[in-house]
């Protein structure tokens, strides 16, 4: 069994992410805008700080990559 497949499908999947990031930019930015600000200050990132944030960027990426084009 050849590992080439793999490789195939992770490129072709790598091949997608721009334009899913480009469809969900509105929500990374909100993500990244949370994260921003749960890491300032003095206080440590909690673990789901931004999980709402980080839920909806996952469905839109899910979404975009369903829509995309191989």
């Amino acid at each position: 069994m050849s590992g080439r497949g793999v490789w195939l499908r992770a490129r072709a999947r790598l091949r997608r992410f721009p334009a899913a990031l480009a469809a969900c930019g509105d929500q990374a930015a909100a993500y990244g805008r949370c994260v921003a600000a749960a890491a300032a200050g003095p206080a440590e990132l909690r673990r789901d700080a931004c999980l709402e944030e980080f839920r909806a960027l996952r469905e839109c990426f899910a979404r975009a990559v369903r829509l995309c084009p191989d």
